[in-house]
């Protein structure tokens, strides 16, 4: 390492500032918080693009358990999800058949006896650690009647599906952020 090289570090650990640099839209690979009286590391950054709009999302891990924390901008308000992989077989294999008959799923969908309403649909692009031309995808996001669960179906492709269960999230029910592992 070079005399230049070492005061671009140091510069760089200086304008590091914990009370503007550890808040939530700032997280990095590495960082650890909690959330649900659990220690979450974030593994990765990624991003949607939605025709020059984009939403966040942090991949966060605790133990065995894997979460996704998305972030969207709206109105300079940023709305927080969670949500979870689970087995598209949870719903009913006509759904994934419908969408590739018709090019799109029914508006109600039954997801572990509960009813699920199509709140919002469209197509983008996935940017795996928020850069590059990424991969498109269809999206299709439903909530229950009480309007705090959610269910999204993700189509890569012709007849490749992912579904994530979800609910909405508030700032203040992340803590204890810190910067650990890569970002240090």
């Amino acid at each position: 390492m070079g005399f230049g090289d070492l005061f671009r570090w140091k510069k760089k650990e200086e304008n590091f500032d914990p009370l503007r640099d550890l808040t939530l839209s700032r997280l990095k690979a590495g960082y650890l918080l909690d959330y649900d009286m659990k220690t979450w590391e974030v593994r990765a950054y990624n991003k949607y693009e939605w025709d020059g709009e984009y939403t966040e999302e942090w991949e966060l891990k605790s133990g065995s358990e894997t979460m996704f924390l998305e972030k969207e901008e709206d109105d300079g308000d940023a709305d927080w999800s969670l949500s979870w992989k689970v087995s598209i077989s949870k719903i009913d294999k006509s759904v994934a058949e419908r969408i590739a008959r018709d090019e799109d799923p029914p508006d109600e969908i039954v997801f572990e006896g509960e009813k699920y309403f199509m709140s919002e649909s469209g197509a983008g692009y996935f940017l795996k650690g928020g850069t590059g031309l990424g991969e498109g995808f269809i999206s299709w996001e439903y909530e229950d009647e009480s309007g705090e669960k959610l269910l999204t179906i993700h189509q890569w492709g012709d007849n490749d599906f992912e579904l994530s269960r979800g609910i909405y999230a508030e700032e203040y029910q992340f803590t204890n952020i810190l910067p650990g592992g890569e970002s240090r």
